[in-house]
């Protein structure tokens, strides 16, 4: 250090221009001091330097900060200086022109002469006001810590830094610090925004500078931060690494894959997803079986001694299924229609697989339809037959019988055919009947409830099939359309006036009346047009405190497989810290406690309690967040997801909790095999999480390896919300 002093200040004698000594009196000495007396700003720095630095010189991070930092102030040192220098000669460009003087700059500038007033000279009235708001602040934090001390005891050791540094965060964000920001700012000095993986530590680094500028001693702290300025970020790194692994490639970010049910049998897709970037395979346990997900499991293992790579396993549990019921049935029917051009004219007609309905054989690839028949209608039939009947409209339709294969066989047709289970058909050659028989059993067909602004829907607990509204004859409802909803703690908590949302959020009620037994709502928005509700639909009450456990019988059930074949495991609905004490008390009874938690905050009521939520946790990590945005958008808003989710991740780097970001990434990728401009975006802010989670679809493992992509070439570029700076190649294209 003394070094590093002696060469920068050497380097312009303008520097070595004698100051008061008091600039020296009020720190003890160091190597650097005979340098920095002689110069405000270097005093202030080797003051920090003598109090912070010296006695930890062990600490490289800490050694290498401080010559950063103080590289830093004599840098604007000797600028100052050489302006000074300037100002006192008269010198000209290489066109003649003068340069502007330092007063006319000042006129030019006010709002930097103000700066620099403010930092000219000890004992700034500004200095002294903002060191005693930040003490202020100060000492909030610690009173902060003092009032959960009993709650700290209990958390993990090597986590209580974690939970000290959260409840110093969440101290600062307990009131506005927009004005002190902006003066902090104006000052030249580091602001709080950035503070979130180490607050105290924060605070006391700006409280040194502003000592400095105010040309006092810098106090000792007590207590001190257990925190260093790098070591928030170097926790979170860690506690990442303990939960989700190593990420692969050159990126900080874990990218997290859905498991399609054709990973359980499809080893290859598993490898290319693996060998694509994928560091953490999710298994949904809302589909699929055990049978299914140890299939899933044992692929991905095969995978990991192929390529020589690992990956985490990571579980979620169903959770309380909030949904829609069934809809009645108007009857079982097919439809089949054969392809027309823009003029209507049949361009490819309908290919129908007719086949046996005791003993049905599979359709060969690109048939999209199945009809099963009973009798003996096609045991006889012939390549260039006929099979006639009427549709359920009346209408007399056609099947050519173009190939017969085994005991069924492939018929065309060029009209449209709505065929109706049990419906009667007979097999013609040269117009003879040669068989007749009817058409077996048929898929249910569903009508989905049609709703429109002002319309009343009544949600039921008796489980019964739902059904459209009943209409007069001129169209008008005389009886509500009806639906069951699958959680009976819904008609126990749900008020008048609560909002009730369906379908994620595209169609949005008001409850009217709830009696026990049925809830009344009216609806309120459709969208730009009416609204279809279909069975098995999400619902969210973002205004209802439910009073139910997160952990339903069947997530009991599955733990016990669980636990022996997965590293972490995803709670849905968690709402209360009873839930996530709830979870850690079953891990523990069956031997899991070594296995990670990720708290998925999907409604209103986690967000609000995540402080509460993230300290329960910790007392049992490693530990994760999960932001399901989908959701989480209905139950606080789509205007205020963008918001919450920021808020998410603070609290979460402040507690040094990685995160995980959810719900329709790159979801026009996996599906369609293109990402819209919005996706490319939302996956580049998704660079801010420890990961980011992928659901299924066709184009997966080219979603993968885009996501990829992206995340290493951001890598370079920003860590969490700080840019990194680094060269850019347009920057020389002037």
């Amino acid at each position: 250090m003394a070094g590093v002093l002696s060469a920068v200040v050497d380097h312009d004698p303008g520097v070595t221009t004698a100051l008061e000594d008091d600039h020296a009196d009020s720190w003890r000495d160091s190597p650097g001091r005979g340098h920095a007396a002689r110069f405000p700003p270097l005093a202030a720095i080797a003051q920090v330097y003598a109090h912070e630095v010296a006695p930890r010189e062990a600490r490289p991070s800490r050694w290498l900060l401080a010559v950063v930092t103080l590289a830093k102030h004599c840098r604007r040192s000797l600028r100052w200086r050489a302006r000074k220098r300037d100002s006192r000669r008269p010198c000209h460009f290489a066109d003649g022109k003068q340069p502007m003087n330092e007063t006319r700059q000042r006129q030019d500038n006010p709002r930097q002469s103000d700066g620099a007033k403010a930092a000219a000279g000890p004992g700034h009235p500004q200095a002294e006001r903002l060191i005693r708001r930040i003490s202020e602040l100060r000492a909030r934090a610690m009173a902060l810590e003092q009032s959960h001390v009993e709650h700290l005891q209990g958390i993990e050791p090597s986590y209580q830094a974690s939970a000290r540094n959260l409840l110093h965060y969440l101290a600062l964000r307990q009131i506005d610090l927009r004005p002190l920001q902006e003066e902090l700012s104006a000052l030249g000095l580091t602001s709080l925004c950035g503070c979130e993986a180490q607050t105290l530590r924060s605070l006391d680094a700006v409280l040194a500078a502003l000592h400095g500028l105010a040309g006092r001693p810098r106090p000792r702290q007590a207590p001190a931060s257990p925190l260093s300025i790098d070591d928030g970020t170097i926790i979170l790194d860690h506690h990442s690494q303990l939960l989700l692994g190593s990420p692969a490639g050159k990126r900080s970010v874990r990218i997290m894959v859905t498991m399609p049910s054709e990973a359980a049998v499809d080893y290859s897709l598993v490898r290319n997803l693996l060998a694509a970037g994928m560091d953490v395979a999710r298994i949904n346990c809302a589909h699929d079986d055990e049978a299914a997900w140890l299939g899933m499991i044992n692929n991905l293992h095969r995978a990991e001694r192929e390529l020589g790579r690992s990956a985490k396993i990571y579980a979620d549990l169903a959770g309380p299924k909030l949904r829609t019921g069934m809809i009645e049935s108007p009857g079982r029917v097919l439809k089949y229609r054969p392809r027309r051009d823009l003029r209507g004219t049949v361009s490819e007609p309908a290919q129908v697989w007719l086949t046996p309905a005791t003993a049905p054989e599979p359709a060969p690839p690109g048939v999209g339809f199945t009809l099963p028949v009973e009798g003996h209608l096609i045991e006889s039939a012939l390549a260039g037959d006929v099979i006639a009947f009427d549709d359920c409209r009346g209408k007399y339709r056609e099947l050519v019988v173009q190939e017969v294969r085994n005991a069924s066989c492939l018929a065309l047709s060029s009209q449209t055919a709505y065929v109706e289970e049990g419906g009667q058909a007979r097999l013609l050659r040269d117009g003879e009947v040669m068989a007749e028989g009817g058409f077996g059993p048929l898929p249910e067909v569903v009508s989905p409830i049609e709703l429109a602004v002002g319309d009343r829907l009544i949600l039921t607990r008796d489980g019964l099939p739902g059904r459209a509204a009943v209409r007069d004859a001129e169209g008008r409802i005389i009886e509500p359309a009806r639906i069951s909803c699958s959680l009976d703690a819904v008609f126990e908590a749900a008020k008048a006036g609560e909002l009730i949302c369906f379908d994620d959020g595209k169609i949005a009620s008001r409850v009217i009346a709830n009696d026990g037994r049925e809830i009344v709502v009216r609806i309120g928005d459709t969208g730009p047009t009416t609204a279809r509700l279909r069975p098995e639909k999400g619902i969210n009450l973002p205004d209802t405190k439910l009073r139910i456990a997160a952990l339903t019988d069947k997530d009991v059930h599955d733990l016990a497989f669980l636990v022996r074949h997965v590293d972490m495991l995803g709670l849905s609905f968690v709402r209360t810290p009873e839930d996530v004490r709830l979870l850690q008390r079953h891990l523990d009874g069956l031997g899991g406690g070594d296995i990670g938690v990720v708290l998925k905050i999907e409604n209103r009521e986690a967000f609000e309690n995540l402080p509460h939520l993230l300290l329960t946790a910790l007392y049992s990590p490693p530990v994760g967040v999960m932001v399901a945005r989908g959701d989480l958008a209905v139950e606080v808003g789509f205007e205020r997801l963008a918001e919450v989710q920021e808020e998410i991740l603070w609290l979460c780097e402040a507690a040094h909790v990685p995160v995980i970001w959810a719900t329709q990434v790159l979801e026009g990728l996996a599906k369609t095999g293109a990402p819209t401009r919005a996706e490319v975006s939302d996956a580049v802010m998704s660079g801010r999480a420890e990961a980011v989670m992928l659901n299924k679809g066709p184009y997966i493992v080219e979603a993968v390896r885009f996501l990829n992509g992206v995340l290493e070439r951001m890598h370079a570029h920003q860590r969490k919300r700080r840019n990194m700076l680094r060269r850019l190649s347009i920057s020389e294209q002037v």
